[in-house]
């Protein structure tokens, strides 16, 4: 589905600008960091086929990323796991997502998801399934997920045999497997179960 624009017009309606839209992609993986991206898009040139980064073809993904960045104003910022065990996941990724308004200087901020950030610099709405529902959103997550493969594929081969280049950190079979061979990187995330059970005994939590 389509992404549209009828938020960031009524929006604009009101008198908003700087409307950026900001997804977080990397919740849900075992390794690397959590990304989140903004996006603010201009009215004038805004890319056609607009959607949830998870139901676009790679290659679709890739020139949606070019055409992004050639007309938006973007903004990438990586949540690094030593940040992630420190906080938990979903404060890293509500830190992202406050330091993507904060660089932007937004006046209104459309968010993925069902929770707002403390202490953004402006006006927002969650937006459940907001990448499928705005263009804005929709354009966030195509830029986080394409910027966060890209980083995966390179700690792989640092880090050959977890699959990182394929599940981008994700707890896969092979993933598994390599971790009881392999052993923990730097770029596990400690507080989760599965990397925690590893390193302190299966009786942990």
């Amino acid at each position: 589905m389509v992404a549209d624009t009828a938020r960031e017009d009524a929006l604009r309606a009101l008198g908003y600008h700087r409307i950026v839209g900001i997804d977080e992609v990397g919740r849900g993986p075992w390794a690397g960091p959590v990304v989140v991206a903004g996006v603010i898009l201009n009215p004038a040139d805004i890319p056609d086929g607009l959607a949830d980064s998870k139901t676009l073809s790679a290659s679709k993904r890739e020139l949606l990323r070019t055409q992004i960045l050639a007309s938006a104003t973007t903004k990438i910022v990586e949540v690094p796991v030593e940040v992630i065990d420190q906080m938990n996941i979903l404060a890293a990724s509500l830190l992202g997502m406050r330091q993507v308004a904060q660089t932007l200087a937004a006046d209104f901020a459309l968010i993925d998801g069902n929770k707002i950030p403390t202490d953004l610099p402006c006006p927002a709405e969650a937006v459940i399934k907001g990448d499928s529902k705005s263009a804005s959103i929709a354009a966030a997550s195509i830029i986080a997920k394409v910027y966060r493969d890209e980083l995966m594929a390179d700690l792989a081969d640092d880090f050959p045999g977890y699959g990182w280049e394929t599940n981008a950190g994700y707890g896969t079979k092979m993933h598994q497997s390599a971790l009881q061979n392999l052993g923990v990187t730097p770029h596990h995330r400690r507080s989760f179960k599965p990397i925690h059970n590893i390193l302190y005994g299966d009786g942990a939590s």
